[in-house]
């Protein structure tokens, strides 16, 4: 089986991984302990319920260390499933595939915290009407991965770097001179999707007026932002960020904004608990 993601090579991804752990010596324990003619029948499974992903990425990592294992992956990214739920059945040469257990499990025990986590803040949200995104606090290297489990979650993805769009910050303000001066900018320069970042609501009106597309309502609590959106009437998206929890992204979402955004969803999430059992054979 093979892991695809658009920008994304598994196989060098997989392979690079792989070459970290192992270093210049190889699996010494596994050398040493385990004889060569030796094989392995075993079951992952979550320990908890999560929101499963990066099932056939985990599936990858042993294929390339054995490819005439035989791997079966029993859910599909995406999937809710409860504690106790055998997610990828594998049997092939044990030196191998111990090998690559390590690599395979911190892969998808990563991207199954992050789906996790992020599930539990769009359920947080359901019904408002308000929609969840990610951001780009990503692992540097992992941006690609990361923001697929968000999508696993139910999360819907922002930015994927500095290319997709402009983000007008408070430090391009300082230097730029204003909020109108900047915005100006990136509309001359082509820039089809403006993104201006606001924490004051008389930032409001210049924004939009100079050509913004969008509004980031920073960390302002829920009476300004029900305030901010009033006044936006409709005419651009509005995205509610700075430091949204659990606990308040409820509140954060009915007070009528298009998006929120949450960091948390990837600098935050723990790692689900999957484990890697061997079965007699």
């Amino acid at each position: 089986m093979a892991f695809t993601l658009n920008s994304f090579n598994a196989d060098t991804f997989v392979a690079a991984t792989l070459a970290e752990d192992m270093g210049s010596g190889g699996d010494i324990t596994a050398a040493a302990v385990i004889p060569p003619e030796a094989r392995f029948r075993g079951v992952m499974a979550s320990r908890d319920a999560i929101i499963v992903a990066g099932v056939e990425l985990a599936a990858d990592f042993f294929a390339a260390l054995d490819p005439e294992s035989r791997i079966e992956a029993l859910v599909e990214d995406g999937a809710a499933v409860a504690g106790g739920t055998a997610l990828l059945r594998i049997e092939g040469q044990a030196r191998a595939l111990l090998t690559a257990e390590r690599s395979a499990l911190n892969t998808i025990q990563h991207l199954s915290g992050i789906a996790t986590l992020t599930h539990s803040y769009v359920e947080a949200i359901a019904g408002t009407g308000a929609v969840l995104l990610d951001t780009r606090k990503t692992i540097p290297g992992l941006r690609l991965l990361e923001k697929y489990a968000t999508l696993m979650g139910g999360a819907q993805n922002h930015r994927m770097g500095l290319w997709d769009a402009a983000m007008i910050k408070d430090n391009h303000v300082a230097v730029a001179g204003g909020i109108a001066p900047a915005v100006r900018r990136a509309v001359e320069a082509g820039i089809a999707r403006i993104i201006v970042e606001v924490d004051r609501i008389d930032q409001i009106a210049p924004a939009i007026e100079a050509g913004a597309t969008w509004l980031l309502l920073d960390n302002m609590p829920p009476p300004v932002l029900r305030e901010a959106v009033a006044l936006v009437d409709g005419r651009v998206p509005t995205e509610a960020s700075g430091g949204v929890r659990l606990d308040t992204i409820r509140a954060i979402a009915e007070t009528g904004v298009t998006y929120i955004s949450v960091g948390r969803l990837t600098q935050s999430a723990p790692a689900a608990d999957i484990g890697l059992d061997f079965e007699p054979l």
